[in-house]
């Protein structure tokens, strides 16, 4: 449950204590952690430098966009990889390619970069003006005048209209409606659309909108420095001797919309980049693939491959430069700066390092960004992924962890919201010992509820809501006939709570509650006839049986995640002071009198036999307060919410203090029905062998019933292990006797994970998979998780759980949700993905390799803090075993033929080398070693990576096994790399050996030699890049119209471009940059090159042919299988 403080009793007034109220201007100044301010005084406030109310969040201007965004792109270690190759380029004695090889590539990829930032940039640009240019009415010389956003200052007076967004973060000071209450919504801050209100304090509500009361309002504020936690605010404000304390529930935040509220005034405390609104706008950890983390490696590899024949190749060129370059210089004379064979091979080194970039293509980054880009399209355009009763569609909120999808082998959910609709029902309920809810038939068994049965009239109820079903009678019979306890139960339920009443058609009550819960909860008590109906600061009236009673308002104690509780305390008609106090049974239950025990004992047995059922409970309990006792802990609670230094804790002391010795009234059980085909996909998952971990708040024993019902967990399962050790000594002894069972040599000193244990228990390590003796779930709560996860004791945890089929964590904090995760993806070389609707799921979300937020009940600060986004849990088998896999297929089908195309054209200097002497002469010509990545091979690849599919969505989804691959990354690895390599090099040795053997010592028809360097470096050129265009024809498994246009398309235009730039025009015109003059011409219409081509083919072309057809029969995969046997269902 989640709740927000709405009231505290009026404002306290206490003497100005000079030490922290009257420091001097000096003494403001010197204090950072705390901002003073003075309403109306303009001078005073100036002298803090506080910014204005603009806020920014482009990255660039006109003048600083060139140098900042290529800074940035340099910094990027592939371009400022090509950067220092484009400096060695320029020097003459080591230059071995023209400038331009490098030049055009790096510019385009800088170029694309740059405009899709300036893109990006510039929207930002237009949202900030379109912001900052609204217009709001300001305070200034004892009239409202209209000034820009961008303008306002702190200590200005502005006002606030009906359905008027607030502009800056402003304290209340006093407004239309009664009580000076506001009525806000906050779905820009949390997503929730449910309304809010606040109140002013007491002193400025009496402004009441008078202008010269308001321009002679010189109140002074001490509050909190900026910060980005939305639900706290401290401070106190001094106006006319008296001070006042301030909490959030006085503060109007940027970001909200004033509602069902004709207008407000406010003094702005915090402006533009001070707001709470754009302090929570920071950025977001940037998230990276395994695959990024490999190409790191195999990059690096490149560098060390590269040096390595550079080095060789250098040694070669001194060899040949002392044995016979040394007595040829007649001929071949050696540069000026050449001394010795020695500094001749350096300078080469060199020169080859520059040839052998191209091993390793700037182009590679792009296509990677490009092709993520792409798929995470095809999630978003995804109609089977949208969700028509909330029109929402899935959204990929970031590009660079789609084939990551692909690989995932946990995944940790929420409970609430996420695998249930989060759609609250009050279903039973237990009042002094007596189940309410249950339904029996004549002879007194227990019935299930069906279509048929009869539903509770509640028509004696003219205000009951007509849409509430119930079906025990004898629960109303209880009410009509005054049972005591029953009427307390539901008197508690009609005044503890947050929920705002709103009349939107007259005689028609409409609750707005903070989470379903309490919508749940209090309309209950309205169809049992005690109906809540309004609220002011002071007073809650209450509909009892058809008697209108006013009950005061004392205290309210707020709910939070240390105390799960919360209690109103209020003065009756009978002027008897009571408090009411629902919350967590497990609380509850520590702050009951010693009387209750026999009571505790029958409600337990009732709260179990409903968390049997997945029913959310709440303990409800009141107690009657001493007038005397009341006043002496009013006071108290006064001065410590009156304090600026750990408000919190004090008041959280203070609330003990009262919250005791209650008497147990009952419990609630409340419905929380599962989404539709959550069982479904939870099966599938598993299919997959996908492990699910449901991390929740909630009672083991619901949390258990859901896992039963969601498919976690199975009947057939051999045993459930259960955590319950309040102990270090007892959790370990737990875990042990689990692992036990489970693989009994685990305990065995001989088992290589307990020596990683012992021997490195400060070296991160990675614990193997291991296979258990059967199937196992584990169950874990929150305490007993406290005690888990420190020490070593965490790595036995780990080693049980990953050996369970399904794992149920309950009672967690948000932080030990955060820990769960972080504790797997530490020493488990696996994908993780946190699924989440809730604000409590942030920190899960955050930690895993990929993190989904479901826009629920909830909110939206899970989606707003996710990578992917949708409406509904179903949706998840979609996303993982269509899109992933799909996007980790064809990323790997991607980087394998793109590592391969390379070495197959750069390793071909490799061999020229030894027939030119090692002089970094080219095989290509230039403008051919320009554009091979940049446009000869860059869009066939891209169809590829965009549209290929090894089989269609309904056999992904039909056969769950064929995620495998992905979840042991099989597609591209080490193995796979090197694989290419070894391919990249046959292909380069035939590539330069058969083209030269049909032109050596050959001739034309005329008699003429055609063994010259720039036919033989066209006809390579050309075998080489039918070569490539033949192998990604083999890869490709799903053949569309733009496959077969960008596949023949670029080889067709790779002719065109040879007539083009090898015209004599452009030859004659600049001949020092186009030298292949008539070769175009004389080469293809000869023979040998047609005969290279089809050598160079065949011969390329055998070992993958040969791999594929060998695979499955000596090396088969059990996905092979799978895909074999689709083939076969789909030509049956």
């Amino acid at each position: 449950m989640k709740y927000i403080k709405l009231y505290i009793s009026e404002g306290s007034k206490r003497n100005v204590l000079p030490e922290d109220l009257r420091q001097t201007e000096q003494e403001c100044l010197q204090d950072n952690r705390t901002r003073y301010l003075q309403a109306n005084n303009k001078k005073f406030n100036t002298t803090f430098g506080y910014p204005n109310n603009a806020i920014k969040t482009s990255k660039y201007s006109i003048f600083n966009f060139l140098p900042l965004n290529l800074f940035e792109q340099f910094q990027r270690l592939a371009n400022a990889y090509f950067l220092i190759l484009l400096i060695l380029q320029l020097i003459p004695q080591i230059s071995s390619l023209a400038c331009y090889t490098t030049v055009i590539p790096l510019i385009v990829v800088l170029a694309i970069t740059a405009v899709k930032d300036a893109v990006d940039d510039l929207k930002r640009h237009q949202n900030d003006n379109q912001v900052n240019n609204h217009t709001v009415l300001v305070l200034k010389n004892g009239r409202m005048e209209e000034e820009k956003w961008m303008n306002i200052q702190v200590g200005d007076i502005i006002k606030l209209e009906n359905n008027q967004p607030v502009t800056a973060d402003i304290l209340l000071l006093c407004s239309s409606e009664p009580y000076s209450l506001t009525y806000i919504e906050t779905a820009e801050l949390d997503g929730e659309t449910n309304l809010k209100v606040k109140q002013a304090v007491s002193a400025t509500s009496k402004l009441e909108g008078n202008l010269n009361l308001l321009s002679a309002f010189d109140g002074k504020v001490k509050c909190d420095s900026p910060n980005d936690k939305l639900d706290k605010f401290t401070g106190v404000l001094t106006y006319k001797g008296n001070t006042y304390f301030l909490d959030h529930d006085k503060l109007l935040l940027r970001g909200c919309v004033i509602r069902n509220t004709d207008w407000c005034y406010g003094l702005v405390i915090y402006t533009g980049p001070d707001t709470k609104l754009m302090q929570n706008s920071g950025k977001s950890s940037f998230k990276r693939t395994h695959i990024d983390h490999l190409m790191n490696v195999l990059v690096l590899w490149i560098f060390l491959f590269l040096g390595s024949i550079c080095f060789i190749l250098a040694i070669g060129h001194s060899i040949w430069e002392k044995k016979k370059g040394y007595y040829f210089q007649n001929f071949l004379p050696w540069k000026e700066y050449i001394s010795s064979p020695l500094v001749s091979g350096i300078f080469i080194f060199w020169s080859y390092f520059i040839i052998f970039n191209t091993m390793v293509p700037i182009s590679l980054y792009v296509s990677v960004e490009i092709i993520r880009w792409g798929n995470s399209c095809y999630i978003n355009w995804d109609q089977k992924m949208f969700y028509a009763p909330k029109n929402a569609p899935a959204q990929a909120r970031t590009t660079t962890l789609n084939e990551e999808l692909g690989q995932v082998k946990y995944v940790f959910s929420d409970k609430t919201g996420t695998l249930t609709q989060n759609i609250m029902i009050f279903n039973k309920c237990s009042i002094n010992g007596t189940l309410y809810g249950a339904i029996y038939d004549e002879n007194g068994q227990r019935v299930e509820v069906s279509e048929k049965t009869e539903k509770v009239n509640f028509s004696y109820n003219q205000l009951a809501d007509p849409e509430f079903t119930f079906y025990d009678k004898t629960l109303v019979e209880a009410v009509k006939k005054g049972d005591r306890w029953v009427h307390l139960f539901f008197l508690s339920l009609s005044l503890c709570h947050t929920v705002i009443p709103e009349e939107k058609v007259e005689g028609k009550l409409v609750y707005q509650a903070q989470s379903p819960d309490e919508g749940a909860l209090v309309t209950a008590a309205r169809n049992f006839g005690f109906v809540f109906c309004s609220r002011t600061p002071k007073t809650i009236t209450v509909v009892e049986m058809g008697k209108t009673k006013v009950y005061q308002l004392l205290a309210f104690l707020d709910f939070n995640n240390e105390r799960k509780r919360m209690s109103v305390i209020v003065r009756s008609p009978e002027d008897q002071i009571m408090l009411f106090c629902k919350g967590a049974d497990t609380m509850i239950c520590e702050l009951l009198h010693p009387s209750c025990t026999s009571l505790i004992d029958v409600t337990m047995e009732h709260l179990v036999d409903f968390a049997t059922e997945g029913l959310r409970t709440l303990a409800v309990a009141y107690r009657e307060l001493d007038e005397s006792f009341f006043h002496a802990w009013s006071k108290k609670h006064n001065e410590a919410c009156s304090s600026l230094e750990n408000r919190e804790d004090k008041i959280s002391s203070v609330c003990e203090e009262i919250e005791k010795d209650l008497m147990l009234l009952g419990a609630t059980a409340v419905e929380d029905k599962l989404q539709d085909g959550v069982p479904q996909t939870i099966k599938i998952l598993n299919k997959a062998k996908i492990k699910i971990w449901v991390l929740t708040g909630d009672k083991q024993e619901t949390a258990v019933n859901i896992a039963y019902a969601c498919n976690i967990f199975k009947d057939e399962m051999d045993e459930l292990f259960v955590l319950e050790g309040r102990d270090t000594e007892t959790v370990q002894q737990e875990l042990r006797s689990a692992m036990k069972k489970m693989k009994p040599e685990s305990l065995l000193g001989s088992e290589p994970i307990n020596n990683d244990f012992t021997m490195r228990p400060k070296m991160p390590f990675r614990i193997p998979e291991e296979v258990p003796s059967g199937n196992y779930g584990l169950i874990i709560n929150g305490y007993s998780l406290a005690y888990a996860l420190e020490g070593n004791l965490e790595l036995e945890l780990l080693q049980t759980a990953c050996m369970c089929e399904g794992v149920i964590c309950c009672r967690m904090t948000p932080l030990q949700k955060a820990q769960v995760v972080e504790l797997v993806k530490r020493y488990k070389k696996v994908v993780t993905l946190a699924i989440g609707d809730g604000a409590n799921d942030i920190g899960m979300i955050k930690a895993a390799h990929i993190g989904v937020g479901l826009s629920g009940k909830e909110g939206m600060q899970a989606m707003l803090n996710s990578d992917f986004a949708f409406s509904q849990f179903r949706y998840l088998q979609r996303l993982l075993l269509v899109h992933g896999r799909w996007s980790y297929n064809r990323m790997c089908k991607f980087l394998s033929y793109f590592f391969y195309k390379n070495f197959a054209f750069t390793l071909v200097h490799f061999w020229y080398s030894f027939y030119n002497g090692f002089s970094a002469q080219t095989v290509y010509d230039t403008w051919f070693i320009t554009f091979y990545n940049l446009v000869y091979t860059s869009l066939p690849i891209l169809a590829l990576s965009l549209f290929d599919q090894d089989v269609n969505e309904t056999w992904s989804l039909h056969f769950p096994e064929l995620y495998d691959p992905g979840q042991h990354n099989l597609y591209f690895n080490k193995k796979k790399f090197v694989m290419c390599l070894v391919h990249g090099i046959y292909s380069s040795f035939v590539l330069f050996f058969i083209p030269m053997g049909t032109v050596l010592n050959a001739v034309r028809s005329d008699g003429k030699e055609m063994s010259d360097y720039q036919s033989f470096s066209l006809i390579v050129q050309t075998s080489l890049l039918w070569v490539v265009t033949m192998q990604i024809a083999l890869e490709t498994t799903y053949w569309t119209i733009i496959n077969h246009f960008f596949i023949w398309g670029s080889l067709g235009f790779y002719f065109c471009m040879l007539f083009f730039l090898y015209s004599d025009g452009l030859c004659l015109m600049v001949p020092s940059v186009f030298e292949f003059l008539g070769v175009t011409k004389n080469t293809v219409s000869m023979p040998q090159l047609w005969l290279s081509v089809v050598l160079s083919v065949v011969l390329c072309m055998l070992p993958p042919i040969g791999y594929q057809f060998l695979k499955p029969l000596f090396w088969p995969l059990h996905v092979d299988k799978v895909i074999d046997r689709i083939h076969r269902m789909k030509h049956a």
